[in-house]
This record gives C-alpha cells, structure tokens and sequence, in this order.
C-alpha cells in the first residue's frame, strides 16, 4: 500500500482514529476499575502493517511501536516517524541481534543466556546498554518461546550481571482463553514482577502482557504495556 492510496481512504484513517480513541477508554477504564494510579503504555504492534498507517497512528498519540520481524523491519525503519520509540517484541535468533541493536531501544523477547549475552556483546560494540525483558512461557507450552516460570530468578540475575544489559521487566503471552484462565495467567506473571521489584529494586518497572483480545484483563491485573496490532489497525491480511 503506497503512502497516497492509504491517504486517500478517509474510511481507513477514521477506522484507526476511531480504534485507537476506544482502546484507550478501555485502558483508561481498566485502570480505574482496577484501582491503580499508574499509567499504562499504548504500543501500536506494527506487523505487515505499512508505515504510512503506522505513521498515521504516530500523529494521533502513539509514540510506541513493536516489532516482530527483522527482515520487515529494516524495510521500513527509515520512514518511520522520528517521534516514535521502537521496541522489538518477536523471536530473536542470535544472528539477527546485530541488525537492530542500533536501532531499536528495548528488546521484549530474551529468552535464554545465550541471546542476552549476544545482545550484551553487540551493544557494548556499538557503546550502548541494550534495555531488555524476559520473555516468561507462563502457561509453559511447548509451542511458544519464553523461560519457565522457575528459570526467572536464575536468567535475571545471569542478566543483571552482563555490562550490555539493564534488565527492566518481563514480557509474557499466556494460552487462549478458557473460562477466564488470561486472568490467573496475568496475576501469575504480576507476582513474579512484584518478586522481582522486592528483590532488584524500581528498576524493573516494565511489565509487558496484554493484546488486541485481553489488553483489558491484563490492565486490570497488573500490565503497565500493552500490545496492540489488529484491534487498532484492522485484521492483518
């Protein structure tokens, strides 16, 4: 899609203005039933969606984009809007840390030693410190990526101690939903959060879980960033 046929679709960007104005309520609204005074970060999930529609919702408030593939990535980086801060979310092999380090200011998805001490070494090359989380399988599922619940306390104090990392929280996605199970997946992943703040102090302040289908459950336990691609920009094609 080029930049002037998504221009010329008022139908389009009144459906992600329109998006975007609701899924903010609902965060604004989760936070209040919830009880918190804290804030809750809006990231835009940016996956086969084009950069004109990504720079559109930058105009409207979203300062935060999420990345999940590399190759796709490097193809658009460049027409970014330069207001926005860029986060990578996907699986990430060891041979692709080299492409983004300098491009992006947090990686969501370290899951194990052997990727936080590659992305520790590139980012020391590159003389920067590479914010990061650890990405939690909380419902340990053999088909996703992540830690173990158990691993948490070992693989954070393994990254605390690399001079390319500041470890600042934890990423999750739990199982599909059955009977309300996101939510107990969610207040899991909150007190593993908790355990860790007890243990390392405020700098770990990023909780990331929640998308386009349980964003608000996730508000509600505890999620202070939530991802979100198809609720704001339209199923992906």
């Amino acid at each position: 899609m080029t930049e002037k046929s998504f221009c010329s679709d008022p139908e389009a960007l009144a459906q992600v203005k329109e998006n975007y104005l609701r899924i903010s309520e609902n965060i604004c609204n989760a936070i209040v039933k919830s009880g918190r005074n804290d804030e809750v970060r809006l990231m835009a999930v940016t996956k086969t969606v084009p950069y004109e529609k990504v720079n559109y919702a930058a105009e409207l408030g979203i300062n935060l984009l999420g990345e999940n593939r590399v190759q796709e990535f490097l193809g658009k980086y460049e027409y970014y809007s330069k207001k926005c801060e860029i986060h990578f979310i996907g699986g990430l092999q060891n041979n692709k840390v080299k492409y983004i380090i300098d491009k992006v200011s947090m990686i969501h998805s370290v899951d194990s030693k052997k990727l936080a001490d590659e992305i520790s070494r590139r980012a020391v090359a590159v003389g920067r410190v590479m914010d990061i989380l650890i990405e939690v399988n909380i419902g340990k599922e053999e088909t996703k990526g992540g830690i173990l619940p158990e691993e948490v306390s070992e693989i954070s104090d393994y990254c605390r101690e690399l001079s390319g990392v500041n470890l600042r929280g934890f990423m999750t996605i739990p199982p599909p939903d059955t009977n309300g199970s996101s939510r107990r997946y969610f207040e899991q992943m909150k007190q593993i959060y908790d355990d860790c703040r007890l243990k390392y102090g405020k700098g770990i302040d990023t909780l990331s879980m929640g998308m386009s289908d349980d964003y608000e459950q996730a508000v509600m336990s505890g999620s202070n960033l939530v991802r979100i691609g198809s609720a704001l920009f339209g199923s992906r094609k």
